[in-house]
């Protein structure tokens, strides 16, 4: 059965590694007849949430317009949200925290989230898996928080360099990802 999976990157580095993981998931997610909606958040203008908890009383899940009321919608709307970025100083980049940080408005709103699947796909520069903690521990206790089914994440180590991940199966790794959706 189709599902309507919503792509979140984080990576300002449309030739990154993370971007290149993000491209096989896709890939293999349409072969699989599921409909893929991608958003890159470091390419669009979203800002940090206010915590003012006015969430969908302008109508929009933001009271402060930004690209956010473009995503929230297709969250609403998705069977699956992936979350792709590379890890930046031991975190999540800036570039998605925005959109992460805004999830809030669906729990204020008290919009019916529960039931998504969530998957993350990261990577990062140093060959410690634990330095992925700092992506992968928020993205877990944020899915479990909205009760979304964590069904995958895709951690590689040990890539710096534009197509340092093909030196890795992350490729494969976030390609067979799209079997569990």
């Amino acid at each position: 059965m189709s599902k309507k999976i919503v792509v979140i990157t984080g990576s300002p580095r449309k030739n990154g590694n993370s971007f290149a993981m993000t491209d096989a998931f896709i890939k293999a997610a349409e072969a699989k007849g599921h409909t893929v909606t991608r958003f890159d958040a470091a390419m669009q203008n979203v800002g940090g949430c206010h915590a003012c908890e006015t969430c969908f009383k302008t109508g929009k899940a933001c009271s402060f317009d930004d690209d956010y009321n473009t995503i929230a919608p297709a969250i609403i709307e998705a069977d699956a949200v992936v979350f792709t970025m590379p890890v930046y100083w031991y975190s999540i980049p800036a570039q998605i925290k925005g959109v992460i940080d805004k999830l809030f408005s669906l729990v204020v709103g008290g919009k019916d989230i529960a039931g998504k699947k969530c998957a993350l796909i990261t990577c990062c520069e140093e060959n410690d898996m634990s330095v992925m903690d700092g992506v992968r521990v928020p993205i877990e206790r944020s899915a479990a928080l909205m009760k979304w089914d964590m069904i995958g994440e895709v951690l590689i180590p040990g890539v710096l360099n534009v197509g340092d991940i093909d030196k890795t199966d992350g490729c494969k790794q976030a390609a067979d990802l799209a079997d569990k959706i």
